[in-house]
Formats: C-alpha cells, structure tokens, sequence
C-alpha cells in the first residue's frame, strides 16, 4: 500500500503538526464561508439581515453535523485500515462512504428545505427577521449536498493523512466565495438569498475538486466509480464509529437552539452582538478543531498498526497543544473583544453584548480544548460513545436546565454567556477521568 501520508512512523509531535497545519489553514477558510456572509450582510444589508443570518447557525449545525458526524466515523474505519495496511478493507470502506455522502446530502437538502421555516418559528425568531432568515435558509440546504459530500471527501483524504488537497480546494472556494457574495448582494441585489447562493456554489466547486482528485489518483484510496455501493458490514462499522459522533452533533445542535431561543428572547441587539461573537469564536478555536481532527486520525492509523505506545504519546503530545493554545487565543480575544466586535457590527449595545460574552467565556476556552481534544482521542481509537454520552449530559440536560431555572431568575443575557463555562468544565472532568482511568487503547480489539 502507498504510504506516502502515513502518520504510524517518524517523530510525533512533527507528523501531528504538519497534519494539522493544512487542516487549520483549510478550517480557516472554511470559516470565511459564514463570515464573508455576516460582514457583507452587516455592512450592506443591515442589523437586521445579520441578525437574520446569524440566528440560522444553529439550524444549520443541527442539520448538517449528524452527517459530518458519520463521515467522522468513517474516516476512522479508512485511518485504522490505513494503518493496519489492509487495502481491500479501505477501498471497501472508501466506497462505502461515497455513497452513504450523496444519500444524507439528498437527505439534508430535503429535510432542510421542507422543515426549516417551521423550526425558525419554534426558536421564537422575532417576525421582523423570520422572512430573511427563512429565504435564507432555504437557498442554503437547497445546496447542501456540495457541503456534506464535500466533508465526506476529504474525509477520505485525511484519513490517509493527506490534508494538503483539502485545503488548496478549500482556498480557491473561500475566495469565489467572497467574490460571488459582493456580485450577488452589490450588483445583483439579491439580499440575504445571494448570500446562501454564493456560499453553496462555492461549496459545489470545492466538492467537484475533490471528488476529481479522487478519480485521479493512483494510490489505493483513488474512487473507481464501478466500485461504489453499500458493503454492509462496512457501512455497520462506520455507523457504530460514526453514530455517537452524529448523535452527539446533533445533541449539541439542538441544546444550541434552546441557547438561540433564550438570545432571541433579548431582541435583534442581543442576536446581532450573539452572532457577532460566534463568528469571533469560530476563528479563535480553528487552531484547536484542527490539532482534534489531527489526533482522531493520528491515534486511528496507529492503534490500527497495533503501535500502542505511539498512540498514547501522540495523544498526550496532542491534548497538551490544544489547551495551551486554547487559552493563548482566550486571552488575546479576551483583550482585544471591542475591536473584534466592530468588524462586524456599528451599533454600540451589539457591541457591548458581543463583548460581554467574550469576557466571560474566552478566558475557559482551555476547558473547551481539553474537551474537543480528549473527545478527538477517544473517537479515533472506536470508543465515540464515551463524548457522546459526555456531552448529552452536559452541553444538552445539563445546560438546558440550567437556562430553564435561572433564565426566569436572571433575566439578563449573562446568563446564556455563564452556561458554557459551567458546562465545558464539568464535560472536562469527566473525560480526562475516562482518559486517565480507562484501557482506550484497545478499542478496536
């Protein structure tokens, strides 16, 4: 087998580095696909359009992430047969997840469509938003195939630790994804539509490049399009990896819409500075999400070589990095808060919320990482239903009661800032427990 990427040889904490690297990056324009919309939309459409655009995040994520939760899952089962060597098993896994890809994206795309106006309204949008924020949605899962396919392909890519392609079809997207987002707002003036219309166009072109790169190669991952279909036994193991991470995802997702609900309640202000520290957020954590990504992969390729001991150095090598550099970035944003805040928004109570909630959770970001971290090492080595059952009770139950009995008593958005704090502390204590106690290492055996 062609291991040009593998990660089970050389020095560690180099292979997880250079791995992670091309992932930040990527994730990094990513990002600018839901920032590009909300500066756009803020400075040529309005408070009001950006608080449209920003009160969809959660819908989007709860859709959306069950599916890239399975491609979790299988990217696991193609890194553990990766690094076991066994090529058939990972063309078999390989295929399977084409397939499975095309099938949630009609999935996603069909139940967005449909079922999103009706959830808008049960998250209390505010009628002087629900129009925009329902056309907006609706063009946005209409393309929700490009996304989903695209994170089922480079799942496959990373997986054999390749993590350069991703990113230099990511650059290209993110950039006409700029570029058609002034066309479609400044010169079509197709409002918040053109916005979701730019962003799932970029997202096809960056699919198209991948799945072409795909059909291309030579080494053993190449797509052959005669081989595509459901083996079931692999689309069993990639459920049973995958499953707990999309349940867990969609968990999460819908904890965060109760969350919404409760920043809607405040007004168009309170979403606006909401929304504003979201996208802030989302930039300052793409360096964790990445090392995570590297670890998940990192401890799969290894334990499926059987190489015990470099998994478990890798890991603490990896969960260390994450929350050093969490709490750097926490800090810095933190700090710099009321300058991050005005890239996105003029008006000075959206900007004081904004930054009142950075006050109160950047400085926890270190619990936060540690979460992502050990959750990320827990998966690649097949035991995801431990951070599923972790975060159900604690960034779900545990944070939706706490809003339902303070938020009456407290009836101040500070509230809402406190309850990921409180929460990322307690779904820390009980990992690295599990982490520290348990025998992960031998969860493919």
């Amino acid at each position: 087998m062609e291991q040009k990427y593998t990660m089970t040889e050389g020095p560690i904490a180099g292979k997880i580095v250079r791995f992670a690297l091309p992932l930040f990056l990527g994730n990094l324009f990513q990002q600018l696909y839901n920032v590009a919309d909300t500066l756009i939309v803020g400075n040529l459409l309005g408070n009001r359009a950006l608080a449209a655009v920003s009160s969809t995040g959660s819908l989007i994520f709860m859709l959306v992430s069950f599916f890239n939760g399975i491609a979790i899952g299988a990217g696991v089962v193609i890194a553990r047969f990766f690094g076991a060597k066994n090529t058939t098993e990972m063309r078999r896994a390989i295929h399977t997840t084409v397939l499975f890809g095309f099938t949630a994206g009609a999935v996603v795309t069909a139940v967005g469509v449909l079922l999103s106006p009706k959830i808008l309204v049960l998250m209390d949008t505010p009628a002087e938003v629900l129009g925009q924020s329902v056309a907006y949605l609706k063009v946005y899962f209409a393309g929700a195939i490009g996304l989903v396919m695209y994170n089922a392909l480079t799942g496959i890519m990373q997986a054999v630790g390749d993590s350069r392609h991703p990113l230099q079809y990511l650059i290209i997207s993110s950039c006409l994804n700029v570029v058609l987002d002034i066309v479609m707002i400044k010169v079509f003036r197709m409002n918040v539509g053109g916005a979701a219309l730019a962003t799932i166009l970029s997202q096809f072109i960056s699919m198209l490049l991948c799945l072409i790169r795909l059909l291309r190669i030579k080494e053993d991952c190449r797509i052959s399009l005669k081989e595509i279909r459901f083996h079931p036994d692999m689309l069993k193991m990639i459920l049973r990896y995958g499953l707990p991470s999309g349940l867990q995802n969609s968990i999460i997702a819908i904890a965060n819409v109760v969350v919404q609900s409760n920043i809607n309640y405040f007004g168009e202000m309170a979403m606006a500075g909401s929304g504003a520290y979201s996208k802030v957020e989302g930039f300052g954590f793409l360096p964790i999400n990445s090392f995570a990504m590297a670890l998940t992969t990192f401890v799969s390729q290894n334990l499926g070589a059987k190489k015990y001991t470099r998994a478990k150095q890798g890991a603490r090598f990896g969960v260390i990095a994450c929350v050093a550099c969490a709490e750097a970035i926490g800090v810095i944003v933190a700090v710099t808060a009321p300058f991050l805040m005005r890239a996105f928004t003029d008006e000075a109570e959206a900007i004081s919320i904004g930054v009142e909630r950075a006050r109160v959770c950047a400085l926890f970001f270190c619990l936060l990482a540690c979460s992502h971290a050990v959750s990320a090492v827990l998966r690649g080595a097949g035991r995801a239903m431990v951070p599923m059952l972790t975060m159900l009770a604690f960034w779900c139950i545990v944070r939706v009661t706490f809003l339902s009995v303070m938020s009456p008593i407290v009836q101040d958005i500070i509230i809402v800032d406190w309850v990921y704090p409180l929460t990322w502390g307690l779904s820390t204590i009980t990992l690295l427990i599990y982490y520290f106690k348990a025998d992960w290492l031998h969860g493919f055996d």
